[in-house]
């Protein structure tokens, strides 16, 4: 994962402000304890190695009793050390975990859903500001792939682009220039027409019913990626991914998850 010390001291920043008045008026300094993190429903854990930074960084110590990837329910994590430090980290820590751990086992659900498609499920860039390097990781470890992380690392010509660009041939030519791959959103099967013959690296096939997509998959006949988006949920998935497309993407990965229940508690 992307982190630097300059995210956690930012984080704790915003969540101790002054100091941790509970902690530090209840909680003799020299106290020190041992708690364990649980996973208090079943999921994909993702967040160790944020959460340990977060501990690290207060002077406690994070030992993980399960890896990033681990699909399980229970104990993923013991943390000793000075007993103000665990409890002034434990909700920075929960509440990346719990987000973390969230996306991954969403994710987790649509990788499992097109298993033996040949379909590969795609996050997007609607992620949650300043977190999106961690969020891409969590889709990582519940088996999904990373579209772009940033807008430099590949041509993506939407309909607000050409509105203001003229046609699809044009875009895609100007765009050429860039040297990245160049892929096309189109509404229409003309416009996939459009785009296939303008030399476009992958189309994005924008809220196509199934037997569009098909229509799709049969007219590029290889000479393009094809990647479906638009109205994709765990219901409709399956049926999108079989009818030949390479990837679907999935902005809900990132921006509709639900985060994990996760817990400390002190032994």
């Amino acid at each position: 994962m992307e982190l630097t010390a300059l995210d956690i001291r930012a984080w704790l920043a915003e969540d101790v402000g002054a100091g941790d008045a509970t902690t530090l008026s209840v909680i003799d300094e020299d106290a020190t304890c041992e708690a364990r993190i649980l996973l208090k429903e079943h999921g994909v854990v993702c967040g160790l190695e944020v959460a340990a930074a977060v501990f690290e960084a207060l002077g406690a110590r994070l030992e993980p009793l399960a890896a990033d990837g681990d699909n399980l329910h229970g104990p993923v994590a013991r943390v000793t050390g000075p007993a103000r430090a665990v409890l002034t980290g434990e909700r920075l820590a929960l509440n990346l975990l719990g987000r973390l751990s969230g996306i991954a086992t969403l994710t987790r659900r649509y990788v499992d859903a097109v298993e033996g498609t040949g379909a590969t499920i795609l996050d997007t860039r609607k992620t949650t500001p300043g977190l999106r390097d961690l969020e891409k990781q969590a889709v990582r470890c519940g088996g999904g792939t990373n579209h772009r992380f940033r807008l430099d690392d590949g041509v993506l010509i939407k309909d607000n682009h050409l509105r203001l660009a003229g046609s699809i041939g044009d875009a895609v030519t100007r765009a050429r220039g860039v040297g990245l791959p160049v892929e096309v959103e189109c509404d229409t099967i003309a416009q996939v027409g459009e785009a296939v013959e303008a030399g476009a690296d992958r189309i994005l096939l924008d809220n196509m019913t199934p037997d569009e997509l098909r229509e799709a998959v049969a007219l590029v006949a290889g000479r393009a990626e094809l990647e479906a988006s638009g109205g994709v949920n765990l219901d409709t998935v399956r049926a999108i991914a079989e009818t030949g497309v390479d990837f679907i993407s999935v902005g809900a990965l990132t921006h509709s998850a639900r985060a994990l229940d996760v817990s400390l508690e002190v032994l």
